[in-house]
């Protein structure tokens, strides 16, 4: 029985040091490789978002290099016990490239993403590729990615700069491009009554200067990687609104809540009143400023006029300032500036500013924050009321 354990030891040791000379011999005879080569060799989109199981190099089969010149990369066919594959590469003379060579965190040896929750991105770290998950938050600017510019002739259609064709004028009425917002009679009123030549009018929105560092992303893969909620939620807002694009392992905590009563001006209309009131809350309900950035409420929110002799123009926006009081508290408690557009008086938006699109708000703090806002009750009774909700990350 000794006898027998001493031979399969012996034999044991002796295919530890066959195997331990194979490693030896075939990683000298493996070409040199180094991030920078491969990603230029392969073409690698360093920079672009990527998620679970997607390959570096876009192909759905392993890639393949000669085995005379990447013999080291029968090793990691032996690690991984790929018998078959061995097999497959002496017969056919390929080998899979092993990119755990060239590769850190997030890509596994086949050139897959692996381990990576979310849409995270192909980088650098050191001198090794890698993909990093997304950090607590990321977000960006909108950004114009396909757009009308007026002509003296009609409009001109330009997508990621360049510009794609030219629309005379009896055809405006005539284009397709539409959302919830627009469509060709919006676009065709644009043209006669709000542009000069030269203004544009943005189509479709894509994302600039992500806070991580990762490429623009075109507007047509924003909702592939963040989500048609991204794209409806940045519709609503300017463009160039910064936009909260992900969100992950934070926890919500509610601020103070902040009120105030529409109260009774009836010289101005207490209906009309009561009306701006509640578009002001639509217009800030739910807005999100990512950290360290400044944001707007929605655009596409409009505001009804009434007559006051003091105001520029001779009317103005009435009912919106008992609003503006309850977020501009809000705001400030958390330590925030003044949003621009206010005032501290008890008419706190100043003239000339849309109290949707031109008041705006900046986040001091390093995680987001949301504005919730609420009525309740009727007429100049009812109440107006603001919240700050923090997304706090979790460590």
């Amino acid at each position: 029985m000794s006898s027998s354990w001493r031979k399969i030891s012996i034999v044991i040791f002796i295919a530890l040091i066959v195997l331990c000379l194979f490693f030896a011999i075939t990683s000298a005879s493996t070409t040199n490789y180094t991030a920078a080569s491969v990603a230029e060799e392969y073409n690698l989109p360093i920079g672009q978002s990527m998620f679970e199981n997607q390959s570096i190099v876009g192909t759905t089969y392993p890639v393949e290099v000669p085995l005379i010149a990447n013999v080291g990369f029968l090793t990691h066919q032996l690690q991984a016990f790929d018998i078959q594959g061995l097999l497959m590469a002496f017969t056919s003379g390929i080998v899979p490239f092993d990119f755990s060579i060239v590769s850190g965190e997030g890509i596994n040896s086949y050139g897959n993403v692996a381990d990576v929750a979310g849409p995270g991105f192909l980088t650098y770290s050191g001198d090794k590729l890698v993909v990093k998950q997304p950090d607590h938050y990321v977000w960006a600017y909108s950004s114009p990615y396909k757009w009308l510019e007026k002509t003296e002739s009609g409009v001109d259609v330009y997508e990621n700069g360049s510009k794609v064709k030219s629309v005379p004028v009896d055809e405006i009425r005539n284009l397709e491009y539409k959302n919830e917002y627009y469509n060709a009679s919006t676009i065709a009123s644009w043209y006669n009554y709000d542009a000069q030549v030269g203004s544009t009018f943005t189509l479709e929105k894509g994302m600039v200067g992500l806070s991580d560092g990762r490429n623009n992303i075109s507007s047509s893969d924003v909702p592939k990687i963040f989500g048609q909620d991204t794209v409806d939620y940045a519709n609503e807002y300017p463009t160039g609104s910064p936009i909260l694009l992900y969100a992950g392992n934070y926890t919500e905590e509610e601020g103070e809540v902040y009120g105030t009563s529409l109260g009774s001006h009836p010289e101005y209309g207490d209906s009309i009143r009561e009306v701006n009131a509640r578009q002001f809350v639509e217009a800030w309900n739910g807005t999100i400023v990512p950290p360290n950035s400044t944001a707007s409420g929605r655009d596409y929110i409009y505001f009804e006029s009434a007559s006051d002799a003091s105001a520029p123009g001779g009317s103005a926006a009435h009912g919106v300032c008992p609003s503006a009081r309850a977020l501009r508290a809000a705001v400030t408690s958390e330590g925030f500036d003044l949003p621009t557009g206010m005032t501290w008086e008890e008419n706190a938006v100043l003239f000339g500013f849309n109290p949707a699109r031109d008041i705006t708000v900046t986040n001091t703090h390093d995680y987001p924050v949301m504005i919730k806002m609420w009525t309740e009750g009727e007429g100049t009774g009812m109440g107006v009321y603001s919240q700050i909700v923090r997304y706090i990350p979790n460590d």
